[in-house]
């Protein structure tokens, strides 16, 4: 099938040689994040519902999930939250086919509900978490969706990918995973509220981190200063097997012990004191905020994976990137991969899917641009794969 496929050179200076880069990346814990983790939880369960019901997954979207931060007294030894945090569904979904109402209020909120209690532990969901569900409702007749021939785009949207990553760029990530799925297993004052912000500046790195800590497992104002040392050492380990540039690390820069401020909390979420949430605030597609790269300002989590293109295009942009780089062998350092729809269009002819190739020193672009377009090529031709890739947790979108 013939697509508006363009490949042209990439006009830039390689990331790796650029004097300043910017990485950030939200942790898991991080409001922004588990409103991105609820929604595409939602929409998981959802999908999984309408399978299972009619073998197919039918309109919804749930990307505009709330978090609206609680109150709590933190204090060494163990404090209180006093008001709890309130999460809201919002949305749209299949609710009636015809004319049969399915329980998509009480799927939501029990995707909802999981989700945050498998990733925040210190977190009392059933108390401390207020759960309310206004996604809208919608019928269909399934007679006419069947009667379509392919999946048609539900916006005018782009979505980009870039491959591949860059040294700060592993880092950043690699060190947000350490801390929260790896060191907060044997260090459980470390909560999973955790945000990593990178800065390279010619070969010197430095990371700050800002880890909330949970107030029941320090004592006082000296085994916090001591959980604080052993993140930083801990993470500068970790750093020096990702990177073999210099890293310095500040944590918890915030803190002043002589006015007795510390990033303290009473669940190891930030979200139980007025920080609040919402879709579409951290981090891309790709897992990162990065600044320095492409970038699209569409929340992918919680957008339905049939035919919304602000999700689909998006990790496309990134598979296709990171295949042509793998590929070619070598041959490319730098891609960047733009993709459009058109409202009303199949989602597998895209406006225009554009490659832009940086090759490497003494590559030409004649020499790659085969694979590189066979690659894009075979991803249009594949894109209904997406919605299995995302059930079965091979890909995520933040």
């Amino acid at each position: 099938m013939a697509r508006n496929i363009v490949l042209e050179p990439l006009r830039t200076v390689h990331i790796e040689d650029q004097a300043i880069e910017l990485v950030e990346r939200k942790g898991l814990g991080h409001p922004d994040s588990i409103a991105d983790g609820v929604s595409e939880s939602v929409s998981r369960a959802l999908s999984r519902l309408y399978l299972d019901e009619y073998g197919r997954i039918l309109h919804h979207n749930t990307d505009e999930t709330q978090v609206v931060g609680g109150a709590s007294e933190p204090k060494f030894g163990g404090g209180k939250v006093t008001t709890p945090v309130y999460l809201l569904l919002v949305g749209r979904a299949t609710t009636e086919v015809n004319g049969e109402k399915l329980p998509f209020r009480e799927t939501a909120i029990e995707a909802a509900r999981k989700y945050v209690a498998s990733i925040c532990d210190h977190l009392d969901v059933e108390k401390q978490v207020e759960f309310d569900c206004k996604i809208g409702q919608g019928s269909v007749d399934l007679r006419g969706v069947f009667d379509q021939k392919s999946v048609l785009a539900n916006d005018t949207s782009f979505g980009v990918g870039f491959a591949p990553f860059s040294d700060l760029e592993r880092l950043v990530l690699e060190s947000e995973r350490f801390l929260t799925l790896k060191l907060k297993k044997k260090l459980h004052a470390l909560g999973e509220d955790v945000k990593v912000m990178g800065f390279r500046s010619g070969e010197a790195v430095h990371l700050t981190v800002a880890a909330a800590l949970v107030d029941s497992e320090i004592r006082d104002a000296t085994e916090y200063e001591s959980v604080v040392n052993e993140i930083r050492d801990k993470l500068a380990d970790q750093a020096a097997k990702v990177t073999r540039r210099e890293v310095t690390i500040d944590v918890n820069t915030a803190d002043d012990p002589e006015l007795g401020r510390f990033y303290l909390t009473v669940t190891g979420c930030s979200m139980e004191a007025g920080d609040d949430g919402s879709v579409g605030r951290g981090n891309r597609a790709n897992g990162l905020i990065t600044p320095c790269r492409p970038m699209s300002l569409e929340a992918s989590a919680g957008k339905n994976p049939v035919n919304h293109v602000g999700k689909i295009y998006n990790l496309l942009g990134n598979l296709i990137a990171n295949d042509i780089v793998k590929e070619t062998g070598g041959n490319v350092k730098e891609v960047h991969v733009k993709i459009l729809s058109q409202i009303g269009k199949p989602v597998d002819q895209p406006q225009v899917a554009s490659l832009q190739l940086l090759p490497a020193n003494g590559v030409k672009l004649a020499q790659v641009k085969g694979k590189a377009t066979a690659v894009a090529q075979d991803w249009f031709d594949r894109i209904d794969e997406i919605p299995r890739l995302l059930l079965t947790d091979k890909l995520s979108v933040f």
